[in-house]
């Protein structure tokens, strides 16, 4: 029976090594693969199968020695037909029991890696195009505002939250833009002002992969909080820290929820604005409320700012829960 699925697994090269690296046997698959006959295989070095650097570095050697002392050597790696032509190929290389000899399993997927360069290489020209663009929009918005006489602070801060929507950006390509990792936006989005070392934030919560606009709101209310607490609360002061900390819950009916809270302390004593909010605060109160059932709520506590952020985690690629606690 084995016999019978080795000779017709055509999609996988099936071959056998002695000890001192020569093939054995070539099933029909390798021939396939490989382009080389059984007559032509049997006899020749494993290491003729591998490209020129690996080749000069030892590799053929060193994936026979890594089988025979653990068993097993797994690599994926180019190789090289024998028209010279380069493949890329996820292979295995494995000892047969109680006999010298080590069998290989290898499959051809170059299509897959060539659609995934390709797949990488258009994730970067949209990250460069987008990059341009949110120039432009700035260079623009810059422009617009001084003809009209606006003052260098609110153009700052309008600046400043398109270079937050470039950050959320950038943590999106990162990620093939499937999602991205909320621990990573939170780090991006705190950097540029945790530079003293003094331990001004204390940031704790399990792995968690948020949708792209998700990642991208949360990023501009991070970039708020940040801001308004470097005016206002917990930053203006020496004294002042920030804690980020979030977790995960999920219904009986198996929907996923996160919360994330930020709280800050040792500012100044906080009072709720008098009259109308600024835009700042409006944008963050109101980033999750059409987003499912996302909720942000504000509150101006005497020991300092606090925000809950409740976000629903949608099933899927784009917002998938890695369930492994940071660090773990």
């Amino acid at each position: 029976m084995a016999y019978l699925i080795v000779q017709n697994a055509r999609d996988y090269a099936v071959f056998t090594l002695e000890p001192d690296g020569r093939i054995a046997a070539w099933s029909p698959g390798a021939q396939t693969i490989f382009g080389y006959s059984p007559d032509e295989a049997i006899g020749m070095s494993f290491a003729e199968l591998f490209m020129a650097p690996d080749i000069e570095a030892g590799t053929p050697e060193a994936e026979m020695a890594k089988a025979y002392r653990d068993g097993r050597a797994e690599d994926t790696r180019w190789h090289v037909r024998q028209n010279g032509q380069r493949f890329w190929a996820n292979g295995v290389t494995m000892t047969l029991g109680d006999r010298p000899q080590l069998i290989k399993f290898l499959r051809d997927e170059t299509a897959a890696k060539l659609a995934e360069d390709q797949r990488i290489l258009l994730l970067n020209e949209l990250n460069h195009r987008i990059k341009n663009t949110l120039a432009t929009v700035q260079s623009i918005v810059d422009h617009t505002l001084r003809a009209a006489d606006v003052s260098a602070s609110t153009r700052n801060v309008l600046t400043e939250r398109l270079i937050a929507l470039a950050q959320a950006h950038n943590v999106l390509v990162a990620e093939s833009w499937a999602g991205a990792d909320l621990g990573a936006i939170v780090e991006r989005a705190l950097a540029p002002h945790d530079t003293s070392g003094l331990g001004r934030f204390r940031i704790e919560g399990p792995r968690v992969f948020l949708s792209p606009q998700q990642a991208v709101s949360l990023s501009l209310v991070l970039h708020e909080l940040t801001t308004n607490a470097i005016k206002y609360g917990a930053l203006s002061t020496v004294d002042g820290q920030v804690s980020i900390s979030w977790n995960l819950a999920h219904d009986v009916a198996g929907a996923r929820t996160m919360t994330l809270l930020w709280r800050e302390t040792g500012g100044p004593p906080v009072a709720p604005p008098d009259g109308r909010e600024g835009f700042g605060l409006r944008l963050i109160a109101r980033s999750f409320g059409q987003d499912g059932d996302g909720l942000t709520r504000i509150e101006h506590r005497p020991e300092g700012l606090v925000c809950t952020v409740n976000v629903p985690l949608a099933e899927g690629e784009s917002a998938q829960i890695l369930n492994l606690v940071e660090g773990a």
